[in-house]
């Protein structure tokens, strides 16, 4: 890939793989999850999503029915072509929009290569439809592009229906955060995978509650996006004691025990970010490694299933 093509990549930075023994056990596990993936999309569909807008809607029906609000985020590798991740955009928002369920959709700003007539439909299917739209966060070399991006939509979209996500890594967010308050915009906060070349050892957890303090008693709205239970609490502390509309944003296929149970106990709003895509299955093979109560549940309804098949006349 060269560095025109990294500006595109949506994928984060490759983590540090274990060696040894631990090296060993680690691919087996991954092995044996990605093995339950297709067991996975045919037994529980409405728990581990799958590539299609259908398989995050039916993940987004089941949240809804559990109170929880839906961001789907359609996650693309190299494989797509920007008119493909557009064409997957357009129809997300479409049956969102007649889906009854309370939903945005999150996009990736580099899928569209940046392109800015791409990003002008976009910015129009949405209004016509009503859905908000919100752009992820991805490496900070290509920060600029996606800003740039984002105020050619707001030619056609309120700031109220057009969001942006601020990574605490970043020593650069706290300026973000800036222009975000100046035009309104809600506001998503992560740690961020990709690093700071300027600040590679930047603290995520205070890097956040830094950009946190920027936004508080400023900021439209702010979603809190992250599974970490030393952050969440304070971060929306703050937010709440400035004012601030805010929110916990978690990822579906992360663990949400933990988080959820502090949100309901504490009158918190969470919304559940859904992926889908081909660039989603890591993801959805690491639900199943976390979780072994559902890899089982993934193999005694399959047996189920094969079972009837068999009974059957």
């Amino acid at each position: 890939m060269n560095g025109d093509d990294a500006s595109f990549d949506t994928a984060p930075p490759p983590e540090a793989e274990p060696t040894g023994l631990a090296q060993l056990k680690t691919r087996m596990v991954r092995g044996a999850s990605a093995a339950l993936m297709p067991l996975a999309q045919r037994v529980a569909p409405d728990h581990i999503g799958g590539e299609t807008v259908a398989d995050a809607l039916c993940v987004a029906h089941r949240l809804a029915g559990e109170g929880l609000p839906n961001t789907l985020g359609f996650w693309d590798t190299a494989a797509y072509s920007r008119r493909d991740v557009a064409e997957t955009y357009v129809e997300t928002i479409e049956r969102l929009s007649t889906s009854g369920l309370d939903g945005y959709v999150s996009i990736k700003p580099p899928a569209l290569r940046f392109e800015h007539e791409t990003a002008k439909r976009l910015a129009a299917v949405a209004s016509t439809h009503g859905i908000r739209l919100h752009c992820d966060s991805h490496g900070i070399e290509v920060a600029d592009l996606s800003g740039a991006m984002i105020e050619t939509m707001l030619a056609r979209l309120p700031p109220d229906a057009l969001g942006t996500t601020l990574p605490g890594r970043w020593s650069r967010s706290l300026t973000d955060a800036d222009w975000a308050v100046e035009r309104g915009l809600p506001v998503r906060v992560v740690k961020g995978q990709w690093p700071d070349p300027e600040d590679p050892k930047r603290d995520m957890v205070s890097g956040c509650l830094d950009v946190v303090d920027r936004l508080a008693g400023r900021a439209r709205h702010v979603a809190v996006a992250s599974h970490d239970v030393s952050l969440v609490p304070e971060a929306i502390n703050r937010l709440r004691a400035a004012g601030t509309s805010c929110e916990l944003e978690l990822i579906h296929g992360a663990p949400l025990a933990e988080p959820l149970d502090w949100a309901r106990n504490n009158g918190v709003a969470v919304r559940i970010y859904v992926p889908f895509g081909k660039g989603f299955i890591p993801n959805a093979v690491g639900l199943i490694r976390r979780n072994p109560r559902f890899a089982w549940r993934i193999v005694t309804g399959f047996v189920a299933e094969r079972t009837r098949s068999r009974s059957a006349p």
